[in-house]
């Protein structure tokens, strides 16, 4: 006997199935099931929901039958199927990922599939264990011990908080012309030719060019932006000195902004970037003439990603670098010419969370550059 099932929703369960369509990552199966049971509440019949959803007629009658003879939730999960057991108990799962994460054996720079599965032989009473099974049980966890990543791990002390409280709080000010907050950074470029000319893409075929390259050396790239405007200014330099860089202070004092009262410059700790760099490269006078219109802010050590200029070097490097330039004058001509236009359409915002105290959501701050989330370690 053909039975027809009628699907009759409340208004909860109306409004979670609505709220599950709209946001959220669900998987593709339930996703339909939801939009089976929505029609067929609107009273469509099943060959309009089959063809609208895209699915074949039983599944809309499985649909429909799970829930009239069960509820929502059986209707949007599906039925244990049959296959076999997982061969990790629960607890041998456990072993697998502390195993992992241990270190590897001696004369091992590194825990393997293969490697994994023997241990787990010896550590329990399987007979074998293949490499695929260990894969999935790392993957659900998600584990790779093969992988490693650099990172910067700083330590955490009250010169640290300090100097990460003034930087952000010279980013939460507003925009004043008279007193502009300027990062400041630099990065070493290498100038790289080609020995064969490239081979140009064309339909079906990538971009060719030989694994032979010329080098020409390196150079310096300082690079500037206004934390409160879209400004940028990219000097390429041979070398990275203290006289370039006294250089680069006195053309931000004389010609990029000489009518601000007093420029904060943020920047890291390299030895270059100091006072006396500038009584290293030009008379007292001049350097205390320059000095008295800058105050230095510098970003806590090993934390140097406070540095908002360091966003705008990685959309520069990914946006216009990423690839063989041999020439300086090039190299300054692209780098001038690739203006970041996808960061600078509309204003974003930085967030800083996890800060103790009165902010403790951390400032909104308005920003040239890209959307960025900065977290900063708890203290």
């Amino acid at each position: 006997m053909n039975v027809r099932y009628r699907v009759e929703l409340s208004q909860a369960e109306r409004c979670e199935l609505t709220a599950m369509l709209s946001r959220g990552k669900r998987a593709a199966r339930k996703l339909k099931r939801a939009q089976i049971l929505l029609a067929a509440d609107a009273g469509r019949n099943d060959e309009e929901i089959a063809r609208a959803v895209a699915v074949g007629g039983s599944t809309v009658y499985r649909t429909k039958r799970r829930f009239v003879e069960g509820n929502l939730e059986r209707a949007l999960s599906e039925d244990p199927r049959p296959g076999a057991e997982r061969k990790l108990t629960g607890k041998e799962e456990a072993l697998l990922v502390a195993t992992a994460c241990a270190n590897p054996p001696e004369g091992r720079a590194r825990w393997t599939l293969e490697l994994l599965a023997d241990a787990m032989v010896k550590l329990t009473g399987h007979e074998s264990l293949s490499g695929e099974t260990v894969r999935r049980r790392l993957a659900e966890n998600g584990l790779k011990p093969w992988r490693k990543d650099m990172w910067c791990i700083p330590r955490v002390d009250g010169e640290y908080v300090a100097r990460m409280e003034d930087v952000l709080d010279l980013y939460a000010e507003a925009p004043n012309p008279k007193q502009p907050v300027v990062c400041f950074d630099e990065s070493p470029v290498q100038l790289i030719g080609e020995v064969r000319q490239p081979i140009p893409a064309e339909p079906g075929q990538l971009e060719r060019y030989d694994y032979e390259y010329r080098r020409n050396g390196t150079v310096n790239l300082f690079v500037c932006i206004d934390a409160h405007r879209p400004w940028r200014k990219v000097k390429v330099t041979a070398r990275r000195a203290a006289e370039d860089y006294a250089q680069c202070m006195r053309e931000l004092v004389d010609v990029h902004y000489p009518d601000a009262a007093c420029i904060r410059v943020v920047q890291d700790n390299l030895s270059t970037h100091s006072a006396g760099a500038l009584y290293e490269a030009f008379p007292p006078t001049e350097a205390r003439r320059i000095l008295r219109r800058l105050e230095f802010h510098y970003t806590p050590k090993h934390a140097s990603w406070l540095n908002m200029v360091e966003i705008e070097i990685g959309v520069l490097r990914g946006q216009c670098l990423d690839r063989r330039i041999d020439d300086p004058k090039r190299l300054l001509s692209e780098s001038r010419m690739g203006k970041t236009t996808k960061c600078r359409r509309r204003p974003h915002q930085m967030d800083v969370h996890n800060r103790k105290g009165p902010r403790q959501n951390g400032p909104r701050l308005s920003r040239h550059i890209q959307r960025v989330i900065i977290t900063v370690p708890r203290y």
